[in-house]
């Protein structure tokens, strides 16, 4: 099973409230292990502009500086990636998940979007979400998650506190009608 390009959906009663109420899009997926960045929560007071005054990158519009930062999961929280769309490439230092998500973790593109040269579509982080071999394979066995296809209209909207609900409707599913425990037949 390969989910590389898919969403995770946290299921509620999951137990680990990082992941409360998430939606992780999956940047690798293997026997290896997983990589993923949430990608609707906001890391707190965080603004772009506040982390290109401190990169000493000056942002061509308002606009650009007033864009958020999200919460990409909590390992490494200082690091920091974007998820954005694939008409974007930062000399050869973005990996292309597939045909509509691209991830850039070097500075240049940074200073792209504050040119007004970024990608069409993005989403700055700080930290990831990992999982080691089997573990994402367990947690979804015991109900924690649910997958779904990814698209750019859900992961790149501006809306995060409705992006959990509307990955649920993706797959036809009510959020009122999720329980907190889980069961196996």
């Amino acid at each position: 099973m390969d989910l590389t390009g898919k969403l995770l959906i946290a299921m509620p009663g999951m137990g680990d409230t990082r992941f409360e109420h998430s939606v992780v899009y999956l940047c690798s997926h293997s026997e290896n292990g997983a990589m993923g960045l949430i990608v609707n929560k906001c890391a707190g007071d965080v603004n772009f502009g506040e982390l290109l005054k401190q990169l000493k990158i000056e942002p061509v519009t308002e606009e650009t500086k007033a864009r958020p930062i999200h919460f990409g999961g909590p390992v490494e929280t200082s690091r920091g990636f974007v998820l954005h769309s694939t008409d974007y490439d930062a000399n050869l230092h973005s990996m292309k998940v597939d045909q509509s998500f691209s991830m850039t973790a070097t500075l240049d593109i940074l200073e792209d979007i504050a040119a007004g040269k970024g990608p069409a579509q993005a989403l700055m982080l700080l930290g990831y979400a990992g999982w080691g071999p089997g573990q994402l394979e367990g947690e979804i066995a015991d109900n924690g998650w649910l997958t779904t296809d990814a698209s750019a209209e859900l992961v790149f909207s501006e809306d995060d506190a409705h992006k959990w609900e509307a990955a649920l409707h993706t797959l036809g599913v009510d959020p009122l009608s999720l329980s907190g425990s889980a069961g196996h037949a």
